[in-house]
């Protein structure tokens, strides 16, 4: 089974991997109901979905009209603007079939001019803290991509309490020392205020390039080889207090949870490095070179 330890202050014990749900935006619904399953199956008991993930939240339904007192539910607004991001919740719980989420993320909110839309005077989350006093949510996070994502997470940490945040997190953004300067800052900072802390991309190889032929199940090319792809989960693992947001690629889910219930074997920073070098891995996010995300954000 996966560790479950505290969702950061939600009073949650969450799983250490945390189911993510944009493996369902094209799914039919019989494949999504067998792929939830396997949640089931390894103890995982945190959703993360969003708004923008296909058909991620109608998938979910039927599932959750089942075992919704089991899984701590979190979904996403991309929005920036209140009344935007108040019409979106409310589909999004429409969707999901549920009168309740127990968290709602603004959505890669990096972007400066968005930032300050977003939790300026009519932003998102006027419309989200709404939402926590009607009792449509419990808690209020914010998620990212790219290389500034640590930055603009300790801003808005200056600027509201937020319950989590989501960021990328594995061997080679880590390798990038102003990223990881930005890292270990945020991380500092989520543990003196006991804010949960979630990771993405962890088993991402590199982006996609025109010469490859391989299923597109993610925006970037993952790890496939067993024994690397074990050694990125446990990069994440091996640290205290993260989570693992696992890909939107779904076949890989099971690999991921397998290596997730093995004991966790801290990799050392030459296994991490052979394999960069044997899979030719880099990082999704190089600043000023590419911070951009290619298709719909996800794990």
């Amino acid at each position: 089974m996966i560790e479950r330890i505290p969702f950061g202050g939600t009073g949650h014990s969450s799983s250490r991997i945390i189911f993510g749900a944009a493996a369902l935006g094209a799914m039919r619904q019989d494949r999504a109901d067998k792929t939830l399953d396997v949640l089931l199956e390894f103890g995982v008991n945190h959703i993360d979905t969003a708004a923008s993930y296909g058909d991620s939240e109608l998938r979910l339904a039927p599932f959750l009209r089942q075992h919704r007192p089991d899984f701590f539910l979190a979904t996403k607004t991309h929005e920036r603007g209140a009344d935007g991001a108040r019409t979106q919740l409310h589909r999004s719980l429409e969707r999901l079939g549920v009168t309740q989420v127990d968290l709602v993320q603004m959505h890669n909110l990096v972007d400066k001019d968005e930032w300050q839309t977003a939790l300026g005077p009519g932003g998102a989350l006027e419309a989200l803290i709404q939402a926590k006093e009607e009792g449509l949510v419990r808690f209020i996070g914010v998620t990212g991509h790219g290389t500034w994502v640590a930055e603009r997470h300790l801003q808005s940490l200056e600027r509201f309490p937020f319950d989590s945040v989501l960021l990328p997190y594995n061997h080679t953004m880590m390798s990038q020392p102003a990223y990881a300067a930005d890292f270990r800052r945020l991380q500092a900072l989520c543990r003196e205020r006991n804010v949960a802390m979630q990771t993405i991309k962890s088993v991402a190889r590199r982006r996609w390039q025109d010469a490859d032929s391989d299923p597109h199940f993610s925006w970037y090319m993952p790890i496939k080889e067993p024994a690397a792809l074990r050694r990125a989960v446990h990069f994440v693992l091996a640290e205290p207090g993260l989570f693992l947001n696992s890909s939107s690629d779904a076949t890989l889910l099971r690999p991921i949870l397998e290596a997730a219930s093995a004991p966790i074997e801290p990799p050392t920073a030459e296994a991490m490095d052979r394999d960069v070098a044997e899979h030719g891995m880099t990082p999704l996010f190089v600043r000023g070179e590419s911070d951009e995300v290619v298709l719909a954000p996800a794990g």
